[in-house]
């Protein structure tokens, strides 16, 4: 059985609501009327592997956490309500403030999790690494989702920081936005990082956006992975700082194993000059390779 939407539920889920502005810690979070103020107080109700579901009441007021997250229960949902952007100017906020300065706002490590209309990002200004959302679980969904890391210059100025940190396997990401435009990142970092042994996963109808006009700096770096990861009908752009420098390259990869990095539908890249500094994995979805597949230009006239 599932609720309205295509949401799992069992024979004894349970449902919480969070309301930033107008909850309290106090109340069960059994209903919208006694809805809890921060998601942490809602997760520590859930049961893993019981299907129990979290709802977030978009507003003015956002979530923003004193400490970071770990969502390890599996099969343990956090959906936002509010329409269902594709990502950026999600009400469902979740962040990480200059205070706190937090490593990472979600660590997702449990499986099978749903996660939908939702942003999640992380404003530390600290002189450290550090980034938005982890995802070590495996086979979890992540819909009409706004992950923004490096919301400083100071992170975006480390080589280790990142939006979206992916060590997980088979994990579906659609109609989500990674990274941010309004930041520059003087840092070969990226906003999506893959290491270890991830695989199988898959990112449709996904927006990759970065600021940057240094070469070495990507939107996608891959240090580990095994077997394959697919992007479908995704963009992939960089606003450079004078607006006229592009990218060298989108993807910087670095796997010794043999690995597939898998283009389809209609990629579109814009704002850099390639696609990848290593292009011996990377398969697109055209019948005649070149130089120029998936790059956009600027009109003739």
């Amino acid at each position: 059985p599932v609720l309205p939407g295509l949401l799992p539920i069992g024979p004894d889920s349970q449902c919480f609501f969070v309301d930033p502005a107008n909850g309290n810690n106090a109340n069960d979070g059994l209903t919208p009327q006694t809805a809890v103020a921060s998601v942490a107080t809602a997760y520590a109700k859930t049961v893993s592997g019981k299907n129990d579901i979290v709802f977030f009441i978009a507003g003015a007021t956002g979530d923003t956490l004193t400490t970071a997250l770990t969502w390890s229960n599996s099969y343990t949902h956090l959906i936002g309500l509010s329409a269902p952007l594709p990502g950026v100017g999600q009400r469902c906020r979740i962040t990480g403030g200059a205070t706190t300065d937090l490593t990472s706002v979600i660590t997702v490590s449990g499986s099978g999790c749903l996660f939908a209309n939702l942003q999640i990002a992380n404003w530390a200004d600290a002189d450290a690494d550090s980034g938005a959302l982890v995802v070590s679980g495996e086979r979890n969904v992540f819909l009409n989702c706004f992950i923004a890391g490096m919301g400083h210059a100071t992170p975006a100025a480390r080589a280790g920081s990142y939006s979206l940190s992916l060590t997980g396997s088979e994990n579906f990401f659609e109609r989500c936005t990674i990274g941010l435009d309004t930041i520059t990142r003087a840092a070969a970092n990226a906003e999506l990082v893959v290491s270890g042994s991830a695989s199988r996963n898959r990112f449709w109808d996904c927006d990759f956006q970065s600021q940057s006009d240094t070469a070495g700096h990507a939107a996608v770096k891959i240090t580990g992975m095994d077997r394959y990861i697919e992007f479908k009908d995704c963009l992939f752009r960089n606003f450079s700082v004078n607006w006229a420098t592009a990218l060298t390259d989108a993807f910087l990869i670095n796997v010794a194993a043999t690995h597939y990095v898998i283009l389809r539908g209609a990629c579109q890249f814009v704002g850099f000059t390639g696609v990848g500094d290593t292009v011996t994995h990377i398969y697109g979805a055209g019948p005649a390779p070149n130089s120029g597949m998936f790059l956009s230009t600027a009109p003739a006239g």
